[in-house]
């Protein structure tokens, strides 16, 4: 019997490779085994409700970079919906209209997951829910809130938006919040808080207090330490990069980085093309702007740089939002052939990202999202349906199969865990 079991493990030695892999197999077969394999999750994907009524909803392969079929199409397990609203002047009637907004996108989710495709997808509220989800074969929700301007001054709110689902709150976005400063303040050094103001801080005990998870990604600098020196629970940042590569106030220099990973929290490196390579970002840029201009013009729809973005009135920003995935894509079929187009910001400027962020804080830190449907979207990723395109490039860049499932879905999991865990000790107190 020990010879039998001698000769079976000499047999797969030389069989087999590393994580079972079979001998000859290529790098793109590999990848395809772990990207069906693992569970892949995707931060932070914004939503127009316009798409989850009964005649138009994510069941269908719509313009949106991120539905249903696309999701299958690219093997994209976990979609993280983003309850998105504007920043508004500080007053009542600001957060009573963005309340507004953001119950608006709550109540589309429900619909998508409890009436219109009950039988696809369904919504998580824990890691344990992803998992049993997944498992049935059916894609996962979670629902993410980018800018708690909506919440208002009453910190009783964050609660209901708890009972809704979310899972990750923001507590500002461009612009200062009643929480906290925005990392747009960047550019012109005025600030409103200087870091949080107090009910920002009250707002940090209270999701602690909840198991929501406190999102970094857009407010400033000084607001993201301060929330980390309040903070009894893990943070992410939903959707940034790495600073030293690209030197934009979204992403996170080394400083914060090291915090993240002192923290013990997790950053969800975003596939935005002008937060990955400043460089190329402008040159595409340049070149495609009177491109975009001729297509939406040929179609008879408004069109809009996205720097002009915040000047928009809220009904400019939906028509911009609606319009862009298409115009995006007819524009990209236009140069596909033209030699004198600049290159675009890839999958590889991404991976590059990941690259840095996991040699500085560990791979443990490190995670992924698209920002889809909300300007994200690279060569190589346009879309859900491209999702495989990342794990290939991690498969290159020689990354084990156990820190491919870290990185799409195993370190956001973790942390939320960890903020869950640390809400059930401060309800017993």
């Amino acid at each position: 019997m020990k010879h039998y079991i001698l000769f079976s493990c000499i047999l797969t030695l030389f069989s087999c490779g590393p994580e079972g892999k079979t001998t000859g197999e290529s790098d793109s077969e590999k990848a395809k085994r772990i990207h069906q394999a693992v569970i892949t999750l995707d931060t932070h994907n914004d939503i127009n409700v316009k798409n989850f009524t009964d005649s138009l909803n994510y069941t269908q392969n719509l313009d949106t970079q991120v539905n249903l079929p696309k999701m299958d199409a690219g093997g994209l397990d976990v979609s993280w919906l983003i309850v998105y609203t504007g920043q508004d002047s500080l007053h009542m009637e600001g957060y009573e209209r963005a309340a507004e907004n953001a119950m608006a996108k709550f109540e589309a989710i429900h619909r998508l997951c409890e009436e219109f495709a009950p039988d696809q997808i369904e919504l998580a509220l824990t890691s344990e829910d992803v998992r049993r989800i997944d498992a049935s074969g059916k894609k996962v929700a979670m629902i993410g809130v980018e800018n708690a301007y909506p919440i208002g001054e009453d910190l009783s709110n964050f609660e209901t938006y708890h009972k809704l689902g979310a899972r990750y709150i923001s507590l500002s976005h461009n612009g200062h919040s009643q929480f906290c400063d925005s990392n747009t303040g960047e550019q012109d050094s005025i600030w409103l808080h200087n870091g949080l103001s107090d009910l920002g801080k009250r707002a940090v005990n209270e999701m602690n207090r909840l198991g929501i998870m406190i999102d970094v990604s857009h407010p400033s600098k000084e607001a993201m330490k301060q929330m980390v020196a309040l903070s009894k629970a893990p943070i992410i940042a939903s959707h940034s990069s790495a600073r030293a590569l690209c030197d934009h106030s979204r992403n996170l220099d080394d400083e914060q980085l090291m915090l993240m990973k002192k923290n013990g929290g997790v950053v969800q490196t975003v596939a935005f093309s002008s937060y990955l390579h400043k460089a190329k970002h402008e040159a595409r840029a340049d070149f495609m702007k009177s491109i975009h201009q001729q297509v939406a013009d040929s179609l008879g729809v408004p069109w809009y740089e996205r720097s002009a973005f915040r000047q928009l009135d809220q009904e400019q920003q939906a028509a911009f939002v609606e319009n862009r995935t298409k115009i995006r894509a007819i524009a990209k079929t236009l140069v596909a052939s033209r030699q004198d187009a600049p290159p675009p910001v890839d999958v590889a400027d991404f991976v590059d990202h990941i690259d840095y962020m996991v040699q500085l804080i560990g791979i443990d830190h490190v995670g992924i999202s698209s920002d889809f449907d909300g300007g994200g979207g690279i060569a190589g990723w346009e879309d859900a349906s491209e999702t495989f395109n990342v794990t290939l490039e991690l498969v290159n860049r020689g990354y084990s199969e156990a820190e491919i499932a870290q990185l799409w879905s195993g370190n956001l999991l973790r942390v939320l865990d960890e903020v869950q865990e640390v809400a059930i000790k401060l309800q017993k107190k």
